[in-house]
């Protein structure tokens, strides 16, 4: 027995002592693998960050200027386009009576026009049809929206159809004419009313689009005002800078007032700089919805208009003894972490440092920037520019190519961007299109080039097509031109460089191929030398 127990003892000490050894080295290794990672990772806390780290955290002034891209604007309703809708159908007509209107219309898709629309053209409704100007013409307008758009704004056709006797005494469509064709259909113009007296004729009331609401929401009685919490963002260093910097910034101050789960105080009056005017000035007196979707904005974020607010805080203070509560944040530096249990009423951002501490967008930089997401979603394009943008799709036949050439001032930087201006030259333009693009398609060139015959060269290929080639959808008689003046108070507004922009990129984004002048044309990165 004492042999046994001799022998075995040295087992169960060397099997102990293994398994200490195997523990220990994965203990070991476990350290050193931790350790690796300690000194090659840099994490997002940046109380874990290096001395240095720390240090540029405390100092850096992120985004104190911005080198706007006034060539390409992107909201909302482009961050999911895709590249364009495909032409809308042209619809069946029997006998010209609305009976057979509507029983026909599971026949529409059937009569389409060449393309794909199907897939992409939602019919909305159809107005009651009319008769053109012959015996066997029918004008018929109905209101459609694109499925591969993200927004669901509704946009309207109207057009001429020619009909024969087909085979059992039935109707025939014969032909289809194009964009907003059937004049008949359309809505009714106001006419120029004249005086008894006979003086200058005067125009009547421009009708509103019943598709666009750009009512200024109010907030109703003294008691409905006194029980909401505000965020009032003082107007700081931001005012009549790039428009990029504007909506970075505007932008921010609403994602912090939805973190906080408060209504945004909105100044709506906007100061366009001077790079989008032709005066080549700073103008004040702009309004934000020229320029975006202002119902849009209602639906999805809550704000009240800034001199409203005024109004009705100052109103409440002369009435009652007891005041509204306001928290005043006089630092960008306070965060809004801190300020998310405050009860006050109105808490109210001032921006009273010199540049560039006294810009919006600081608020969310550094830690807050993890907190606070900008809302892009609630940032759409004016529907007026849209009504635009479709029309010129439309005259189109929704059937085109479109190239962005980036101009002006980049292509005359030749340290930050060498090669450009020879890579978009006329010559160079059409040799590369040519790789790309069918010949005679619809070419719609987006760009930022002030010469109109600068592009003449891609005509012997193409059918060129310039934004000043639709100045009557922005003119005196226009529709856009009645809606703009009845939202500056009878004043005409003029179509200025960044309603370009806008309408530029709205139609880019719906063609069929499109060409970027920093990913398809030059070499050169889109923010200057070694940005790529």
């Amino acid at each position: 027995m004492k042999e046994s127990e001799l022998s075995t003892e040295p087992i169960g000490q060397n099997l102990i002592k293994l398994i200490s050894n195997i523990c220990f080295s994965v203990f070991v290794f476990s350290v050193l693998i931790f350790t690796v990672i300690a000194i090659t990772y840099q994490p997002p806390d940046p109380w874990l960050e290096s001395a240095p780290a720390l240090t540029k955290l405390f100092t850096q002034t992120e985004n104190a200027t911005f080198k706007n891209d006034n060539s390409i604007l992107k909201t909302g309703e482009d961050l999911l386009s895709v590249p364009a809708p495909a032409v809308p159908p042209a619809l069946a007509l029997n006998p010209i009576t609305e009976t057979v209107i509507v029983k026909s219309e599971e026949k529409i898709s059937n009569l389409s026009l060449k393309s794909d629309c199907e897939e992409s053209i939602v019919f909305l409704e159809y107005q009651a049809p009319v008769n053109g100007t012959k015996p066997d013409e029918c004008d018929v307008a109905w209101r459609f929206r694109n499925k591969k758009e993200k927004s669901w704004r509704k946009y309207r056709d109207f057009r001429r159809f020619r009909f024969g006797i087909g085979e059992n005494c039935t109707y025939k469509v014969m032909h289809a004419s194009g964009w907003h064709s059937g004049i008949k259909a359309r809505r009714p113009r106001n006419r120029p009313n004249t005086t008894r007296s006979g003086g200058n004729p005067k125009l009547a009331p421009p009708i509103r689009d019943e598709e666009i609401n750009d009512t200024i929401p109010t907030l109703g009685s003294e008691m409905n005002f006194r029980k909401g919490r505000y965020l009032y963002y003082a107007r700081g260093g931001d005012y009549c800078k790039g428009m990029d910097h504007y909506l970075w910034s505007f932008l921010c101050g609403l994602g912090d007032a939805m973190s906080l789960n408060r209504t945004f105080v909105m100044d709506l009056s906007i100061c366009l700089p001077a790079t989008h005017n032709p005066s080549n000035k700073d103008e004040e007196g702009k309004e934000f919805r020229f320029y975006f979707d202002f119902e849009h904005l209602n639906e999805v974020a809550s704000f009240v208009e800034e001199s409203e607010f005024l109004r009705d805080w100052k109103k409440w203070d002369r009435g009652h003894k007891r005041k509204v509560p306001v928290k005043k944040v006089k630092t960008y530096k306070v965060t809004p972490m801190q300020l998310k249990k405050d009860k006050s009423t109105i808490i109210w951002r001032q921006f009273d440092a010199a540049e560039p501490e006294n810009y919006w967008y600081r608020v969310c930089e550094g830690q807050a920037a993890k907190y606070i997401q900008r809302p892009w979603h609630a940032l759409w394009k004016s529907k007026r520019l849209m009504n635009i943008v479709t029309e010129i799709s439309g005259q189109m036949d929704w059937d085109f190519d479109a190239v962005n050439v980036v101009r002006g001032e980049k292509a005359q930087n030749k340290e930050l961007w060498p090669h450009l201006d020879s890579d978009i030259s006329p010559e160079a333009l059409l040799m590369k299109l040519k790789e790309m693009i069918q010949p005679w398609r619809n070419l719609y060139i987006a760009t930022n080039e002030p010469f109109y015959n600068y592009f003449d060269k891609l005509r012997s290929q193409y059918k060129v097509h310039l934004l000043d080639d639709y100045k009557e959808l922005w003119s005196n008689t226009s529709e856009w031109y009645n809606g703009t003046m009845l939202l500056n108070d009878g004043k005409p507004v003029e179509f200025d460089g960044y309603m370009r922009v806008s309408v530029d990129t709205g139609v880019l984004y719906r063609a069929k191929t499109r060409v970027e002048t920093f990913y398809n044309l030059t070499k050169d990165c889109k923010d200057g030398i070694n940005t790529c």
